[in-house]
């Protein structure tokens, strides 16, 4: 036995797929300067609703109302930057949408039989 009629002679590695270069989605810088304007958004809502309560605190009534909206509108910002920085990450590829935005299956759902596997038996 020669040592070229070996069975298993070959390379032990496979060979590596070429790499194709992922192009970025235009989106993606979108997504991101909405997050920072977002962010920003939030931090400068935070520090102004800080302010309006030390002013209602202090005695003047409408500071409290310019307190709520302030809270409201800092909440609001942050809600919509998570939600901006959760689609940039799914553009990226990074993070699988959910169940319900991936594309539908070719395949019907299998049909339920009431009482379960039990009921087939």
């Amino acid at each position: 036995m020669s040592h070229g009629d070996r069975k298993h002679a070959g390379s032990r590695k496979a060979p590596r797929p070429a790499r194709s270069r992922k192009r970025i989605d235009p989106r993606v810088g979108v997504y991101a300067v909405g997050v920072t304007f977002c962010v920003v958004a939030w931090g400068y809502l935070v520090f102004a609703a800080i302010d309006f309560g030390g002013t209602a605190r202090e005695g003047r009534g409408i500071a409290w109302l310019f307190l709520f909206v302030a809270c409201i509108g800092a909440a609001c910002c942050l809600f919509a930057g998570l939600m901006l920085g959760m689609r940039a990450l799914i553009s990226l590829g990074l993070v699988t949408p959910p169940a319900d935005e991936q594309p539908a299956a070719s395949t019907p759902p299998a049909e339920r039989v009431p009482g379960g596997r039990r009921a087939l038996r």
